[in-house]
């Protein structure tokens, strides 16, 4: 039994003569660890506070996007030694655009893995979006708009069958979605039919969506700046508003050295994009979606429902979130986002054919997921891993075929890649665990 001591006396308390304090009712462990807010240290010691939890972070294990940050670096710095063009204009502007299909695909997957599940189908999905949309436009006449709309909804409709099966009937995430993508490979091959190929217009408003550059110098600057402004403002509001209710925030000084690196990487993208053909339409659709669901995410409470479910799944429901309608509604969402995918990949190869959604699709999209820094054991990441994935992906992709290297090492150097990723969230739980933060 604990004996606690009467400071005023010097002496054991009965615990009836005198009511105990604050420090009596909950005392702090001697050896116990505070955790102290960044932005409070910053505040108190600037930056030098804020470097000391920085590196008490990485101590921790909390690694955050910095292994995938620091991994782009190092591949663009060793393929540009080795090839002069791989950060040529042309070079990343083509890069900008392979991000679109794949990457739309890839942040459906993080929605996923946030539940801690995964979702195999999404491969044939983008597949039969994109047979969809082409045999209604072009072989059935059916107007773009309405095509595009179906094989979007083609894809939300056929994930929430998914999520269905999954979260109302109880069968394994894994199986539903490895039938999905059997079953909707084989329907997007009936669907197309013996042609096998569809052509897609070159004048055509789903062409544009990955052929269409925004030619003007201001159109490129006007976005970096729109986006530098947009973030900006964002932390300074959220900044005044947190310490308007006496929480930490972000100090002036620490916004405005972020919105400096943001701008420095904005405006240099525009440089360089402005050196070819301009901005292209493709990386515009693909930044605004990741913009919208990070906010999604991060700011409304489905997002915290997604991430408390990838937490616990009983803790989720104890605290009143319905689990059946969160885990539907998620992999309805990847449907869509495959679906949008397909489309996209449509529009750059120029048709829908039967090899779409086939190949390493499934495994890149899967991939970017989840060496952008997204969990596979839920419950932590973000919807930007899927653009620091693809970046990590496509670039090895765009040096690799610079340098004449074979599909085949390629295809192993990715998967070391995403190996390691696996292996370093790994030992980052494990380390987040062993320092009480997991």
């Amino acid at each position: 039994m604990t004996t606690n001591v009467d400071k005023t006396n010097g002496g054991p308390s009965n615990g009836g003569n005198k009511a105990s304090g604050p420090a009596d009712v909950n005392p702090v462990a001697k050896d116990a660890v505070t955790v102290v807010d960044p932005r409070l240290l910053v505040r108190q010691e600037g930056f030098r506070g804020y470097l000391t939890e920085f590196g008490r972070k990485m101590r921790s294990g909390d690694l955050g996007a910095v292994p995938v940050i620091v991994g782009i670096a190092i591949i663009w710095a060793v393929f540009q030694w080795k090839d002069s063009a791989f950060l040529s204009p042309k070079n990343l502007s083509d890069l900008s655009i392979l991000l679109g299909g794949t990457g739309m695909i890839s942040v459906g997957i993080v929605f996923v893995l946030l539940l801690g599940e995964i979702d195999l189908s999404v491969g044939s999905l983008s597949g039969l979006a994109a047979a969809t949309l082409a045999v209604l436009n072009v072989n059935e006449g059916v107007p773009e708009g309405i095509a595009v709309l179906a094989a979007l909804a083609s894809g939300a409709v056929l994930g929430a069958l998914h999520g269905f099966f999954f979260a109302k009937i109880g069968v394994p995430a894994f199986v539903v979605t490895l039938a999905g993508l059997l079953a909707w490979n084989g329907l997007m091959l009936q669907v197309l039919g013996t042609t096998g190929t569809i052509s897609i217009a070159d004048d055509s408003f789903v062409r544009d969506l990955t052929a269409h550059y925004f030619s003007q110098l201001i159109a490129a600057y006007g976005v970096a700046a729109l986006a530098t402004a947009g973030f900006f403002l964002a932390q300074f509001l959220d900044s005044r508003r947190r310490k308007a209710v006496g929480v930490p925030s972000r100090p002036l000084s620490e916004i405005l050295v972020r919105t400096g690196v943001l701008a420095l990487i904005t405006f240099t993208a525009a440089w360089r994009l402005n050196e070819y053909k301009g901005l292209p339409l493709a990386l515009v659709i693909f930044v605004a979606v990741l913009v919208i669901l990070d906010f999604v995410v991060r700011r409304t409470a489905y997002g915290r429902k997604v991430i408390a479910l990838g937490g616990s799944v009983e803790a989720a429901r104890r605290a009143g979130i319905n689990v059946v309608a969160i885990r539907i509604s998620v992999y309805s969402l990847a449907g869509l986002m495959a679906a949008f995918g397909g489309i996209m990949i449509a529009s750059r190869i120029g048709s829908a054919s039967q090899q779409a959604g086939t190949g390493n699709l499934l495994m890149e999209a899967i991939a970017a997921a989840v060496i952008g820094g997204t969990s596979l054991f839920g419950g932590r990441g973000s919807v930007w891993s899927a653009l620091l994935g693809m970046l990590v992906i496509g670039s090895i992709s765009s040096g690799m075929n610079l340098l004449g290297v074979a599909n085949s090492v390629q295809y192993m150097i990715t998967g070391g890649v995403l190996l390691a990723a696996v292996v370093i969230d790994s030992v980052s739980r494990r380390t987040q665990r062993s320092a009480g933060r997991g």
